[in-house]
């Protein structure tokens, strides 16, 4: 756990210090999302979307979403989009989707998930 303030430091990992990292950012991940997705069904259970509850539970999505992006950069990964976060390799990135179990994807700074490509 020592490396983490190093790791924050430079921002470039290699596969063994990002995959190192991933059991926090997996724990993060997976408390944020099962807060999310209750609230989702807070929100599903109003007919009446425009009611005042509603707007009320989606600030506190928000803010939850927010807490977790700011949790991931502070570990030196950057999140991208809901659940997802990258760790710079000085050439690209490796890719990382919550619920996947590890790192097993990388991609080139100009490509996004979509090009994603499998480490051998």
């Amino acid at each position: 756990m020592e490396n983490v303030v190093e790791i924050n430091r430079k921002k470039t990992f290699t596969l063994q210090e990002a995959r190192h990292l991933l059991p926090i950012i997996y724990r993060m991940t997976e408390e944020s999302s099962r807060e999310v997705k209750s609230l989702l069904n807070r929100i599903e259970a109003f007919s009446d979307k425009s009611h005042p509850t509603v707007a009320m539970i989606e600030e506190q999505i928000n803010v939850i979403i927010d807490r977790w992006q700011i949790k991931v950069e502070k570990l030196g990964a950057e999140p991208k989009g809901l659940w997802m976060a990258d760790f710079d390799n000085g050439e690209g990135y490796y890719c990382w989707k919550y619920p996947e179990n590890e790192i097993n994807y990388w991609h080139g700074y100009q490509d996004g998930f979509s090009g994603r490509i499998l480490i051998k």
